[in-house]
C-alpha cells in the first residue's frame, strides 16, 4: 500500500537460479511511493563479498516503476572503497515476483564510472 516502508537484506548472486554463487549483499529501504500504480523509491547499498570488488559497494537511490516491463532504469549515485565516487545506472529485468510475499528475483545490468 501507498506509504509502506520495507527494509531489505538480500543476497546478490551471479545468476537468477537458487543455487547461483552468492557474491554480495543488498541492504536498504523501499518506500511505496505512488497511489495508483506499484512504484517504489529505493535506497540500496550493494556490497560485494567476493571477487575484485570484495568489500566495495555501489549505492542506488532512485524511483523504480516495478510493473514497467522494459526500460526500468535506476540511478547509481555513489560507492565505497574501490567503487568510491561511482556514478552510473542500472537496467532491471524481473525474473519472478510473488505478489503476496513480495519476494522477487531481479536481474541488474549495471554500468558504473568510478575513480
Amino acid at each position: 500500500p501507498f506509504g509502506s516502508v520495507y527494509a531489505i537484506d538480500d543476497p546478490i548472486t551471479e545468476g537468477p537460479e537458487p543455487n547461483s554463487k552468492v557474491i554480495g549483499n543488498a541492504q536498504g529501504l523501499y518506500v511505496s511511493s505512488a497511489k495508483d500504480v506499484l512504484s517504489l523509491v529505493m535506497y540500496v547499498d550493494f556490497e560485494f563479498t567476493a571477487g575484485e570488488f570484495n568489500g566495495s559497494s555501489i549505492s542506488v537511490f532512485s524511483r523504480n516503476p516495478v510493473k514497467q516491463a522494459i526500460n526500468r532504469e535506476l540511478a547509481v549515485v555513489g560507492g565505497r572503497k574501490k567503487l568510491r565516487m561511482a556514478k552510473g545506472f542500472a537496467l532491471l529485468k524481473t525474473h519472478s515476483l510473488e505478489p503476496k510475499s513480495g519476494d522477487a528475483v531481479i536481474e541488474y545490468h549495471v554500468t558504473v564510472y568510478h575513480h
